[in-house]
C-alpha cells in the first residue's frame, strides 16, 4: 500500500477546490510569504539606518526560494516552534544575514502578516469566481427574461414570475457577496511592525528612541507588502475581529450558494429546471433511471460546513485574552483555509450549474395552464363586474366553481375544469368569449421582464465591467 493511500486525503484538496486555491495555502506559499516579510523588514531597517547592511538584505533575497523541508521538520521537532525553525533554516542558508534576521520582530510579525497576505489573495481569487458566476447568471436571466413560470411562496403555487426574474434573485445575492468580498479585500489592514505586545518597544530601542523612525519603519514594510495601511494598535496579534469579518463574508457566499442550489433542487423535482449532467453520469447504482441534482446537493453540503465553521472565528475573537493567547492558532490553521477552499469549490460548482442550466419550457407551460384558472379568478371577477355583473354574486359563484374544480383536480385526478365551469355559468355569459384572453400567462408576470433588463443593466453590468475571470480553472473533478 502506498503512503498516499494509507493516509487521509483531504476532500477539499482532492475533490473540490481548484489547484489555484489549494496552492495558495500550501506550505511553500505560506513560508515564502514569511521570507518576503523578513526581506521587507531588513530592507526597511537598512534604509532607515538600523544595523543592517544591503549585502545582508541581498543575501536574504538570493535564498528566498530555497527550502530544505526535511531540515525545517528536524529543527521544529527540536525547537518545538515553527517560526524559529524557519528562522534557523533561513539563517543557515544566509550566514551573513543570520545576525539580523527577524531583528526586533515577534513570531506574529510573519504569521499574522503572512496570513493577511494569503487571505487577501484568496479573497481576490473568490472575487474572480463570483464574477464568473454573475456573468453566467446574467446571460441566463437575459435569455429567459420573458418565460412565464409559476411563482412559489411557501413552496405553494403563487402569482407567476419569469424564469429570468427568478435568476435575478440568485444573482442579487451573489452581487451583494461580490461587493463585500471586494470591500474586505480593499479594506483589509496589515498587522505591520508592532513588536512583542504591540508596543513597538524593541524597534524603538533599535531606533535610538526616535518614534518617527519606528513609524516610518511600520509604514515602509506595510507598503512593501502591498497594503495601504496597518492596523492602528495591536496586541501580539492583530485583532481576531478581522478573521471574523472575513469569515462572515465567506459564510454569506455559502448562504447565497445554498439558496441557489436548494431552489434548483426543488425546481428539478417539479421538472421545470435541471442542473447539467454528463452523458454517462450515473444517478444511482440501483435505480438506473435516476438523474439526481448531485452538484446542487454538493453545493448545499459544502455550504453547510462553511456556515457552521465560521463560528469558530467568532469564538476566537471573543476569547483572546489581553494581548493574546495561543488557543487561536490551531483552529485558525484549519478553519479559515478550509473555508476558502470550500467556497472556491462551491463557486466552481455554481458557475458550472449556472452555465449549463437546462430549462423545460413545455413542462413550465403545462404547469401554468393547470394553475392559471385559479390564479386568474380575480381578473375574471373584475371583468364580470365591468360587464355589468354583481360583484358579490360573481364572487360567490367563482368561489363555488373553484372549490368544485379543486376537488376535481385533487380528488379525481382530472384536468382543471374551472374555466369550463365559469364559461358554462350564465352569470359570466357577457365575458365568455374573453375568458381565454384572460388566461394569457404574460398578463400575470407584471414587470418581470423589464425588471430583468433593469437589474442586469443597472446592477450586474456595472459590477462586471472590466472584471474578468480569464484563465480561471473551473473544472469539476467529480
Amino acid at each position: 500500500m502506498s503512503d498516499r493511500s494509507a493516509r487521509f486525503d483531504h476532500p477539499l484538496i482532492d475533490r473540490y477546490a481548484s489547484e489555484a486555491m489549494a496552492s495558495l495555502f500550501s506550505p511553500v506559499r505560506r513560508h515564502t510569504a514569511w521570507r518576503d516579510l523578513w526581506i521587507a523588514l531588513a530592507q526597511a531597517q537598512h534604509d532607515l539606518g538600523f544595523p543592517v547592511t544591503q549585502a545582508q538584505v541581498d543575501e536574504l533575497r538570493a535564498h528566498r526560494n530555497t527550502f530544505d523541508w526535511q531540515r525545517v521538520a528536524a529543527l521544529e521537532k527540536e525547537l518545538r516552534h515553527d517560526v524559529m525553525a524557519h528562522v534557523h533554516h533561513y539563517g543557515e542558508l544566509c550566514p551573513a544575514a543570520r545576525p539580523i534576521l527577524h531583528l526586533g520582530a515577534t513570531s506574529c510579525f510573519v504569521t499574522d502578516n503572512g496570513d493577511l497576505l494569503l487571505y487577501r489573495q484568496a479573497l481576490q481569487l473568490l472575487e474572480q469566481r463570483l464574477v464568473a458566476v454573475l456573468q453566467a447568471l446574467a446571460a441566463f436571466a437575459r435569455q429567459w427574461r420573458a418565460e412565464p413560470c409559476l411563482g412559489y411562496t411557501h413552496f405553494q403555487v403563487a402569482q407567476p414570475v419569469t424564469v429570468g426574474k427568478r435568476a435575478c434573485l440568485w444573482a442579487q445575492d451573489f452581487a451583494l457577496d461580490l461587493d463585500e468580498v471586494r470591500r474586505i479585500a480593499a479594506w483589509l489592514p496589515f498587522r505591520g511592525v508592532k513588536g512583542t505586545t504591540g508596543t513597538q518597544a524593541t524597534f524603538l530601542l533599535l531606533a535610538n528612541g526616535e518614534h518617527a523612525v519606528v513609524e516610518r519603519l511600520d509604514a515602509a514594510v506595510t507598503r512593501a507588502m502591498g497594503f495601504q495601511r496597518s492596523i492602528p494598535v495591536s496586541g501580539q496579534t492583530y485583532t481576531r475581529k478581522l478573521d471574523w469579518t472575513i469569515h462572515q463574508a465567506l459564510s454569506a457566499v455559502a448562504q447565497s450558494a445554498s439558496k441557489f442550489a436548494a431552489d434548483l433542487r426543488l425546481l428539478s423535482h417539479e421538472g421545470e429546471l435541471e442542473e447539467p449532467s454528463e452523458s454517462k453520469q450515473i444517478g444511482s447504482s440501483a435505480m438506473a433511471y435516476k438523474k439526481n441534482p448531485m452538484r446542487c446537493e454538493r453545493i448545499g453540503s459544502l455550504a453547510r460546513y462553511v456556515i457552521e465553521v465560521a463560528n469558530t472565528s467568532a469564538h476566537t475573537a471573543a476569547n483572546q485574552w489581553l494581548e493574546r493567547t495561543l488557543d487561536d492558532s490551531a483552529v485558525r490553521r484549519i478553519a479559515l483555509p478550509e473555508s476558502f477552499l470550500a467556497i472556491d469549490g462551491i463557486l466552481m460548482l455554481v458557475e458550472n450549474v449556472a452555465k449549463g442550466l437546462v430549462v423545460y419550457p413545455k413542462v413550465i407551460a403545462r404547469k401554468l395552464r393547470e394553475q392559471l384558472p385559479f390564479l386568474a379568478t380575480e381578473e375574471i371577477l373584475m371583468a364580470g363586474v365591468a360587464a355589468g355583473g354583481d360583484r358579490q354574486d360573481l364572487h360567490e359563484r367563482v368561489r363555488v366553481h373553484s372549490r368544485a374544480a379543486a376537488y376535481a383536480v385533487k380528488a379525481e385526478g382530472r384536468d382543471n375544469p374551472l374555466l369550463q365551469l365559469i364559461a358554462a355559468d350564465p352569470a359570466f355569459l357577457r365575458i365568455r368569449d374573453r375568458l381565454p384572453d384572460l388566461l394569457e400567462p404574460m398578463r400575470f408576470v407584471g414587470r418581470a421582464p423589464e425588471q430583468v433588463d433593469a437589474f442586469v443593466r443597472d446592477e450586474l453590468e456595472p459590477r462586471l465591467k472590466g472584471a474578468g475571470a480569464v484563465g480561471l480553472d473551473s473544472e469539476i473533478r467529480v
